[in-house]
């Protein structure tokens, strides 16, 4: 990292870091997406889909400032950081599936492997679009690989 990040008083380090863990040492998004798997699950309890829906589009915005501001603090594109994105496309994911183990671990692996591999347009996205939006939409992009692969998973095995 060039330059420091935000310091820990700024919402954007809290928010964009989703509460730190964005800082952990080894494999923040994962741990993000771990993260964001169980809070969605009570989120689903409490509120139902349409609930955690809205919750996730009220996040979308917050989460493209967040990642914007703290990318500009940190001059480093799209820093490990940042992981709001990876909780937000979670989050969008679980939104449309049964809430139950299977469906939570296959979204889960399934998101996390698009994420990671960024198979075609996700990679090219990443580099062409820059700041908050850029960060937070290939996140997107790997959300709807992961839905294509749980309901073609969930399709096949009936």
């Amino acid at each position: 990292m060039k330059n420091p990040a935000l310091p820990f008083t700024h919402p954007a380090f809290w928010l964009g870091t989703f509460f730190g863990i964005g800082r952990l040492p080894l494999a923040p998004g994962t741990w993000a997406s771990l993260a964001a798997l169980f809070i969605g699950w009570f989120l689903v309890e409490g509120l139902g889909h349409g609930g955690l829906a809205l919750v996730t589009l009220f996040f979308i915005p917050i989460g493209i400032w967040a990642a914007d501001v703290y990318e500009r603090a940190s001059e480093q594109a799209d820093p490990s950081a940042v992981v709001i994105d990876e909780v937000v496309a979670l989050w969008a994911i679980l939104a449309f599936v049964p809430q139950d183990t299977l469906s939570y671990g296959l979204a889960f692996f399934f998101f996390r492997a698009a994420d990671i591999l960024k198979p075609w347009p996700i990679r090219l996205f990443e580099r062409r679009v820059a700041g908050g939006i850029g960060i937070m939409a290939d996140d997107w992009l790997a959300a709807a690989y992961a839905l294509a692969g749980l309901y073609i998973v969930k399709f096949v095995i009936g």
